[in-house]
């Protein structure tokens, strides 16, 4: 499903008036950026506190008490701008950098080069990783290779000899800082690619909900039209053949393709739902499922019921009785207008189930599976479709010759997808 896919589909929401389902934003990146802003605090803490301890101990103290209240105002100004990727900017990340080599180049010449042989800390300490840390976040591993390397030069360039603990503290950053940076690039393209995933997930739902309206009702009509001009012979029985063409390519472009519009009209009733089974709204609160489906019995069918109510959501209720009407009308079709059907209503503590049985034909192996393919979505969409939405199932037993039970299982408090609050 291409972009354009789920733009057609979101529009054709908005002109039916439903919202389309919204999808889920999430960031990976914030806590990294939480742990860095809150890094370089405790860091700047700890470097000050080391800067204390050893005052008396520098060449030049005063010039490294200057490095240091400029690297505490540098980051009273941008400590914000870690927070969130929005914040940090090329610019910050740049001027964090510079503070770092900065106070690393300055260290010889406040330090004594006693204290910097002995393996003394430059001034930023281990401060200075959390510019590099910026990098990896902010711009991925190869920014921070490149950054960690600066550091790294840096750092060798001021003690002035390829000392184990300091090759040891430039290769801890380095594999740190890459490794970061490589594991929040793999995390973007996963965040990416399970928010496409919802969205197709979104609009193909919304699709079938849209092909489930244009079965139930003009693909009905254009189907009875064909028959009935057949029936009738003469310039009915081209007027009919047109309609069967009509139907087999509006099949094929709900199967296979998307409805770009659907011109408003009311739903035209099944021929096995009578006007009297009017659905509910979702604001209707629970709904007896007995009073939907009572208005199907008739000569053909016996409906069997539990003496006391079965409630469920107005909405669900609605679905399962649509759905149990496109059952009937698949028994209309394929077994004929004199098969025998019946409705069983069962309430079971934690779902409703109906039963629809036919003394039908029954259907061949593999049958429901070519209609999928053929583009007849009677099965796929109208009745297996909605019993997904509701969080329920559609499961057929049939024998051939021997007739076909659909068994319709919803749980108790469904309410169709994307019916929910806004």
């Amino acid at each position: 499903m291409t972009d354009a896919d789920i733009a057609t589909v979101s529009g054709a929401a908005r002109r039916h008036g439903k919202r389309p389902p919204r999808v889920l934003r999430m960031s990976v990146e914030l806590p990294l950026w939480r742990a860095l802003t809150g890094y370089r605090i405790l860091t700047l803490g700890y470097v000050l506190c080391l800067f204390a301890l050893s005052y008396q101990q520098y060449a030049h103290p005063l010039g490294a008490a200057a490095y240091m209240a400029a690297l505490t105002v540098w980051m009273g100004f941008t400590w914000r701008c870690t927070t969130s990727a929005e914040r940090c900017t090329r610019h910050f990340l740049l001027g964090d950098l510079g503070f770092a080599v900065g106070g690393i180049l300055l260290t010889p010449l406040v330090d004594t080069h006693a204290r910097i042989m002995d393996g003394g800390p430059t001034l930023p300490s281990i401060w200075t990783a959390g510019a590099v840390l910026g990098f990896a976040i902010k711009r991925g591993w190869r920014w921070a290779a490149v950054a960690s390397a600066l550091v790294a030069v840096t750092n060798l360039g001021e003690r002035q000899d390829l000392a184990r603990d300091t090759i040891h503290n430039v290769v801890l950053v380095w594999v740190a800082s890459v490794a970061i940076g490589y594991v929040v690039e793999v995390a973007r393209a996963s965040e990416r690619t399970l928010a496409r995933a919802l969205q197709i997930e979104a609009a193909t739902r919304e699709r079938e909900r849209l092909a489930r309206d244009i079965h139930d009702s003009v693909l009905q009509v254009l189907a009875m039209v064909q028959r009935r001009g057949a029936a009738i012979g003469g310039e009915a029985a081209e007027l009919g053949r047109m309609a069967g063409e009509q139907e087999v390519a509006l099949r094929t472009l709900v199967s296979g393709g998307l409805m770009p519009q659907r011109t408003a009209q009311p739903p035209v009733q099944s021929a096995a739902a009578p006007a009297a089974a009017a659905a509910p709204t979702p604001d209707d609160g629970p709904c007896d499922v007995r009073a939907l489906l009572a208005p199907y019995a008739g000569a053909g069918v016996t409906f069997s019921e539990p003496g006391a109510p079965v409630e469920l959501p107005g909405a669900a209720a609605a679905e399962l009785a649509a759905a149990v009407g496109a059952a009937l009308d698949n028994v209309r079709v394929h077994a004929g207008a004199g098969a025998q059907a019946w409705i069983l209503v069962e309430d079971e503590p934690q779902a409703v189930i109906v039963t629809v049985r036919d003394d039908g034909p029954g259907i061949p192996e593999g049958r429901l599976a070519d209609a999928e393919r053929e583009g007849r979505l009677g099965v796929a969409l109208s009745i297996r479709g909605r019993l997904r939405d509701l969080g329920g199932r559609a499961e057929w037993i049939s024998v051939p010759g021997q007739g076909t039970e659909v068994e319709l299982t919803v749980p108790k408090g469904a309410q169709p997808k994307g019916r929910g609050k806004a």
